[in-house]
């Protein structure tokens, strides 16, 4: 297995461990905050929708998939206070769109070979990840880090302890 393989790998299993995590949620779990400020599940995993596309398109312009109109802007910082179940997508269009951008990811990467990892990222992602290979590898880690918040959103829920 080389680099990118690995990568694509971690990207799968990452995309398992995500909506194992979040299958027994319902519409209004996806609402629920751990604590007072902390982001809920619905605008996180939009948040990760909108980052993923962002990133991948930084480095391959039109790469991903278009995200529906308007999406983007429900997921700003601006929108993260907000609890209206109307203004959000349902669990069930965000896991949608949520795999279909993760396939996305995936058939980028696959693009990829091992020159390809060592390009520099684009300038505004440096402080991040300054090359094409560190992209590659902090997506799965990105999503483990909310996956982690909603793990303490389903301690709060009383939900069966996962791991």
């Amino acid at each position: 297995m080389n680099t990118v393989e690995l990568g694509i790998d971690g990207l799968k299993r990452n995309q398992e461990f995500l909506a194992m995590t979040l299958a027994d949620f319902s519409d209004a779990d996806m609402l629920a905050r751990p604590c007072p400020g902390a982001n809920h599940a619905a605008w996180q995993l939009g948040h990760l929708i909108v980052a993923e596309t962002g990133m991948v398109n930084g480095v391959k312009p039109g790469a991903m998939p278009e995200l529906p109109a308007g999406f983007a802007d429900k997921f700003s910082k601006e929108t993260c206070s907000k609890d209206d179940a109307a203004f959000f997508p349902t669990k069930a269009q965000l896991l949608d769109l949520w795999a279909k951008t993760r396939a996305g990811v995936i058939a980028w990467a696959k693009t990829l070979n091992q020159a390809d990892l060592d390009r520099p990222a684009p300038e505004k992602m440096q402080r991040f990840v300054p090359t094409v290979g560190h992209l590659l590898v902090m997506m799965p880690v990105h999503a483990t880090m909310h996956i982690g918040q909603f793990q303490v959103i389903r301690r709060k829920l009383g939900k069966p302890i996962l791991f």
